[in-house]
């Protein structure tokens, strides 16, 4: 809840999508779409992944997906054992189909025992399936340690291409460029925008014309460009980029959500006593994530990474009172005796 607070009512993507409304009604209604469209498309989103999956367990796959780097294994002396983990790989499939099908059967009899040896046996078939994609992305380092063994990238890739109609692959693929192109347009000029108004306008002594900040927010969205090309290259290296774009936001929503909340409810609340607040808040989030969350392995952590949400906007709105609190005492002027 507080991540969805913090994402819709106070990141600049979303929130100056509703200041772009004409009327106030008609923000409203932007606001309450998100809130009814964002669970069902985030559900459909993940449904394809799932169901992607299921087809390939049915379906024949490659050993590994990424086509470079199949082609550069094939080209080198490492070629005859790269076939040899492929023709495994094939029986292996035919393996998988079976065990999918006696579990299927098993299912509809709704016979324990069988149910539980059929899931035993693709587990099996899995882990041996794992063992072989691990032995075909040594060789393919071996081959070329330039090339990327990372394949997770190209498995819908490899889906659209091979299994959908011509026609469909080409709507499909501008489908996913235009929604990629809205997202990251309405995030850099967002970016681009702030950095511009809030911190170069601001801190610019001398006046200057509006053509000259228009200038500036085109080049701080140049900017922010290249470093969001510069993070996407390395974001590939992480198993779960989802996973990981909610591990960030929860790290800085919390603090951002604490400060708007600060704002609208607790107006007595002084600037200076938010800004230490913030701070402060910030150190202990980071604290919290690298000792409860960041050296245990996934599924071991001692704290869900969503919980830094809610935790940054108690400890924000909580440090900033008893600083304002503190504030007033020392600034209060002392009585007469």
């Amino acid at each position: 809840m507080f991540l969805a607070l913090a994402y819709f009512g106070t990141d600049q993507s979303q929130v100056q999508r509703y200041l772009s409304g004409k009327s106030i009604r008609e923000s409203q209604l932007g606001l309450v779409f998100n809130a009814i469209f964002k669970i069902p498309m985030q559900f459909f989103i993940l449904l394809v992944g799932v169901m992607v999956f299921v087809f390939y367990q049915y379906n024949p796959s490659p050993l590994n997906f990424n086509p470079a780097a199949t082609s550069a294994v094939m080209e080198s002396e490492y070629a005859e054992d790269y076939k040899i983990l492929q023709e495994g790989q094939v029986a292996l499939e035919a393996e998988k189909r079976i065990a999918q099908n006696q579990f299927s059967a098993a299912l509809d009899i709704k016979e324990y025992t069988a149910v539980q040896e059929a899931k035993q046996q693709i587990i099996r078939i899995n882990q041996k399936d794992s063992t072989n994609r691990v032995a075909a992305k040594s060789l393919i380092s071996q081959a070329d340690d330039s090339i990327e063994t990372n394949d997770k990238d190209y498995v819908f890739i490899h889906f659209i291409l091979n299994n959908l109609p011509k026609g469909l692959i080409g709507l499909l693929l501008a489908v996913i460029l235009s929604a990629a192109m809205s997202s990251t347009a309405s995030e850099l000029n967002a970016l681009g925008t702030i950095t511009a108004l809030d911190l170069y306008k601001r801190n610019k002594k001398g006046k200057f014309t509006e053509k000259h900040y228009v200038l500036a927010s085109k080049g701080f969205t140049l900017a922010w460009g290249i470093i969001a090309i510069l993070i996407a290259c390395i974001a590939n290296l992480f198993d779960n980029l989802i996973q990981l774009v909610n591990i960030i936001g929860s790290i800085f929503y919390g603090n951002v959500l604490g400060i708007f909340l600060l704002a609208f409810f607790f107006k007595f609340v002084k600037g200076n006593a938010v800004f230490f607040a913030a701070i402060i808040t910030r150190i202990i989030i980071c604290i919290i994530y690298y000792n409860l969350i960041h050296i245990y392995p996934a599924g071991e952590e001692k704290l869900g990474y969503l919980w830094l949400n809610f935790i940054g906007a108690a400890l924000v709105i909580i440090t900033a009172i008893i600083f304002e609190a503190f504030d007033r005492m020392l600034s209060k002027p002392p009585t007469a005796n």
